[in-house]
């Protein structure tokens, strides 16, 4: 979805134009995918970073045109919500100290922007969900100003034919409809990006598949929503719901969401593209001028447009991604399971595990996902985002144990043998990866710190809300400081 689109409205020849198009650019990629020669395997880490944006009081601002105005600077971009930006971090080399250099790089970035954010009364806050955000901040005149978001809103709703259905049971429970895509941007996430080759790309994808549910379990840091104590994890079930274009009797059928984890394993990237296009409609039906089979009979690399785009409105949480730069075509694996923060240095750990593990699962004689079901996989996500660090997780040759103790026996070993192997310092990888087991050991995630902290604010004050502002605040104080949150007191 990264490119803007005019304010339009689609015909039935706009719908038929752009399914033709789409096929031929399917078509185009299979064929580059036999002869091209594409981009790959360098160890290099891109981040995309999403944030809120809060008053002094810790409430929401709506107020990321002035505050993306006065950060001025080409990296920072708006999100869905008012409320929301987004940070891209350039891809980087990981090897020796990069780790360190692209933390040092993400905290220098992120210090100017707060400087520039305070210049408009707002902060920055790196957060799964905020945690202050009520029902009535969330409407369709909170999305931002970006013709991309309307179009979508209009065109899921136009899809569903009826309101949003939000129900997510928890600790508490969460019933309540939206009349528009805007409860979205209360999900803020970090995506990691690796890119590979195409022979190898099936195997990264599935690889990234089965360890999300690993992934979310160590990371939590969404557990409220609209003032309510829901799963410790809370932003995968919203994402899944908010972008829903299916009514009941659609799901019912077995229709695919678009927020979707998948339902196999796949062979090749071009399954999850076929996938795609047999699967979805179109949501933006917007065709460009390049023919992408007489790019290539030219000579040149076609940047199949309506494939990427119709790809980008669906919602994987491991997306393949094709992009041409100077003129050359990648693949990449888009991990887009994490949620934002806490600080910064979190934010690395997460990396330096996903991209540790990834060196070296899709490379076993005896492949991960030849020993789980896909189901199992899945299975593991659910219940890391319900349970957090709680999640009991399957695992070959383990069986179903603590998502802890799969991550300390298991995970942590692999994830540091694979740093080596990207050629990652030793004691760059150790004091990464000890942030992840710290949380192991301690119980304490993101989302465990804002609600020990928020019961022991509601006893003191009896207020929800209050408790929540009250911790958002401290949060935000800590955030800065880049203690990892298995250290921050409870």
């Amino acid at each position: 979805m990264g490119r803007d689109v005019p304010v339009v409205v689609f015909s039935r020849e706009d719908r038929r134009n752009y399914r033709e198009k789409v096929h031929r650019c399917l078509d185009v990629f299979a064929q580059m995918l036999r002869e091209s020669r594409f981009e790959f395997e360098h160890p290099l880490a891109g981040l995309e970073i999403e944030l809120n944006i809060v008053d002094a009081t810790g409430e929401a601002a709506m107020r990321n045109a002035q505050v993306l105005a006065a950060i001025a600077q080409p990296d920072w971009a708006t999100e869905l919500g008012q409320f929301n930006i987004e940070i891209n971090v350039e891809p980087q080399d990981l090897a020796g100290d990069g780790a360190l250099r692209l933390e040092a790089d993400v905290r220098s970035r992120l210090n100017h922007a707060e400087e520039r954010a305070r210049s408009q009364d707002a902060h920055l806050l790196m957060i799964g969900i905020l945690p202050t955000l009520r029902e009535q901040d969330i409407g369709e005149g909170t999305l931002s100003a970006n013709p991309r978001y309307r179009l979508l809103n209009e065109q899921i709703f136009a899809a569903r034919g009826e309101d949003l259905h939000l129900a997510i049971e928890g600790a508490e429970h969460l019933d309540t409809h939206a009349d528009s895509l805007a409860p979205e941007a209360a999900c803020t996430s970090v995506q990691l990006h690796l890119q590979v080759s195409p022979e190898t790309f099936a195997a990264h994808w599935n690889a990234a598949q089965a360890i999300a549910g690993a992934q979310v379990a160590v990371a939590a840091n969404a557990p409220y929503l609209f003032g309510r104590e829901l799963h410790k994890e809370t932003r995968i079930a919203l994402f899944e719901q908010a972008t829903d274009t299916r009514p009941a009797e659609l799901k019912t059928q077995g229709v695919r969401p678009r927020v979707w984890f998948g339902e196999r394993w796949i062979t090749s990237v071009f399954d999850l593209f076929e996938e795609n296009v047999s699967y979805f409609p179109a949501l933006l039906p917007l065709c460009e001028e390049e023919d992408p089979r007489t790019e290539l009979e030219q000579g040149r690399i076609p940047h199949l447009h309506e494939l990427t785009l119709h790809n980008g409105t669906i919602y994987r949480w491991n997306r393949p991604v094709y992009a041409v730069v100077n003129g050359v075509p990648h693949l990449r694996v888009e991990n887009r399971v994490l949620p934002a923060g806490p600080s910064v240095s979190d934010v690395a750990a997460n990396a330096a595990f996903y991209y540790g593990l990834m060196r070296m699962l899709p490379y076993d004689e005896r492949p991960i996902w030849s020993q789980m079901s896909f189901r199992a996989a899945e299975d593991n996500l659910t219940a890391a985002a319900r349970y957090g660090l709680d999640a009991r997780l399957y695992w070959p040759g383990l069986g179903e144990v603590p998502a802890a103790e799969l991550i300390l026996r298991r995970l942590l070993p692999m994830a540091h043998e694979g740093l080596a192997k990207w050629g990652v310092h030793g004691s760059v990888a150790d004091r990464l990866l000890s942030i992840v087991e710290g949380r192991c050991l301690t119980g304490r995630t993101g989302a465990d710190w804002q609600v020990r902290r928020v019961r022991a604010q509601e006893r003191t004050t009896g207020d929800r809300h209050e408790a929540l502002r009250a911790m958002t605040l401290e949060y935000i104080e800590r955030m800065h400081t880049n203690e990892p949150v298995h250290l921050w007191d409870a």
